[in-house]
């Protein structure tokens, strides 16, 4: 039923959280959810399959990846018993794993193994780390003191550095590319930056949201009619898509476990940021039982569909928080328009030809947009790191967090010496900086006389700088 008469703090909100939309209504607000998360859903999995080789397999990842985020997101906005948030947090392939499997990837592909040996491992190892997000809602409120807000900036940042590599090499042609760093890619991957940059600067904000996925379709029409295209193969596939549980089998390794491990439990923490932005503009609270309630359950959430996009042959899935801009620019918050934006991930995903034909994308034109995404990670971990208070304890705890991160990455021989368990592990520069960001958090613990000194000298300096100006 639709509020004829609203509440003073809700007058931003044409349907609020547990109102009905006419039919029409949301499935209009459902395909701008949709809008604003597609690319985010489609482009790890054209990354990782580019990188890992999987070739053939991309476009039956790519309808995965689709249809989970659509059953992900119904769970979120249902709530199903415990599990579920019961918001509009549409759920989409996570970008935070990438390093992460890819790093996993392509060791295994150096050791001789092949596309299906390599997803069997991917999807196995991802299948058992979602356990450790679903055990993490649980448990959240005792998680604080270990991982910090510092510790989530430091990894997100690092997270969004260590990708920038993989944005510029498709920008310039892709991996191992004949023509890396022609005028050809050059020009078409700086028409797609140019393109996402001009249109986030418009006042618009379904334009905004629409920047990248405007900036893609522009890159690709340039690129075909530049013969950079072939649809050759784009049109044999088969008619639907059908979910297969494991369709390439399940193993596991230890050693490329544990840096995904570490992912997850970063994750968890950002999806209890975005689940809060999210209860902010429905106008739900933000404090109390029924907050904690509601987040530990739209944590537990994202690990069962974690899970289930193992299960069904995708990479793990998290909440977007780009759609709370969606609610916020339509004014509807209800939870029931989650349906309508599952329904339609659905659908899309049902018929592989939508990932065939996204497979034909050219290198350049995904190197143009997520060269913009990559940046914006970075700079959303710098945001975080920036509420902090930058004393010298925290200081110190970023200078070896990203000393030894972005060292790692830099110089990837430091570690060849060591067992390959720990190499494994290591050799991710988003593992190393956020255990020894871990570590240092809890091996120098905060002394509260010298936060008092360090706090002074800061307000110290503030008014010094005030009177100046």
């Amino acid at each position: 039923m639709k509020k004829d008469q609203k509440s003073e703090n809700d007058t931003d909100l044409v349907y609020q959280l547990d109102d009905k939309p006419a039919t029409g209504e949301a499935l209009y607000a459902g395909f701008q959810h949709v809008l604003a998360s597609f690319v985010g859903i489609i482009t790890p999995t054209l990354i990782i399959g580019g990188v890992l080789g999987l070739g053939e397999h991309i476009p039956y990842l790519i309808s995965m990846a689709l249809i989970v985020s659509g059953v992900g997101t119904f769970i979120q906005a249902r709530r199903i018993g415990p599990v579920g948030a019961g918001m509009i947090c549409v759920q989409g392939t996570s970008f935070a794993f990438l390093g992460s499997i890819l790093a996993g990837g392509l060791l295994m592909k150096a050791n001789g193994s092949t596309p299906e040996q390599i997803l069997a491992m991917i999807f196995g190892v991802c299948f058992v780390g979602a356990f450790i997000e679903i055990l993490i809602s649980q448990c959240l409120t005792k998680l604080k003191r270990i991982i910090t807000p510092m510790v989530t900036g430091i990894v997100v940042t690092t997270i969004g550095v260590s990708l920038i590599k993989v944005g510029m090499t498709d920008l310039a042609g892709g991996v191992n590319a004949s023509n890396l760093g022609s005028w050809q890619n050059l020009l078409v991957g700086g028409v797609v930056l140019s393109m996402v940059i001009l249109l986030n600067r418009s006042s618009h904000l379904i334009i905004r949201l629409s920047a990248i996925l405007i900036g893609i379709t522009t890159g690709y029409l340039l690129a075909y009619n530049m013969g950079m295209v072939n649809l050759g193969q784009a049109f044999n596939q088969p008619l639907f898509s059908v979910p297969v549980p494991f369709k390439f089998g399940f193993d596991f390794d230890w050693a490329i476990f544990l840096p995904i491990a570490i992912i997850y439990t970063i994750t968890a923490i950002e999806s209890a940021g975005d689940i809060t932005a999210n209860c902010l503009v429905t106008k739900q609270p933000v404090e109390g039982h029924g907050y904690l309630k509601r987040l530990k359950a739209g944590i537990l959430g994202d690990g069962v569909n974690s899970m289930l996009a193992a299960i069904f042959n995708t990479f793990p899935n998290t909440t977007f928080s780009q759609n709370n801009s969606v609610i916020q620019l339509t004014g509807i918050a209800s939870r029931f328009v989650g349906y309508y934006i599952a329904l339609i991930l659905v659908v899309l995903g049902l018929f592989p030809i939508v990932g065939s034909i996204l497979m034909t994308i050219p290198k350049p034109v995904i190197g143009g947009a997520t060269l913009v995404m990559f940046g914006t990670v970075t700079a959303a971990g710098i945001k975080i790191i920036a509420r902090e208070d930058l004393d010298r304890r925290n200081l110190m705890i970023m200078a070896v967090s990203f000393g030894m991160g972005l060292g790692v990455m830099m110089v990837p021989e430091v570690v060849s010496d060591m067992p390959k368990i720990i190499q494994s592990i290591f050799i991710s520069p988003v593992t190393t900086s956020g255990l020894v960001a871990i570590f240092m958090t809890l091996a120098m613990p905060k002394h509260e006389s010298t936060d008092i000194k360090d706090q002074q000298s800061s307000g110290i300096d503030h008014s010094l700088a005030q009177k100046k100006a």
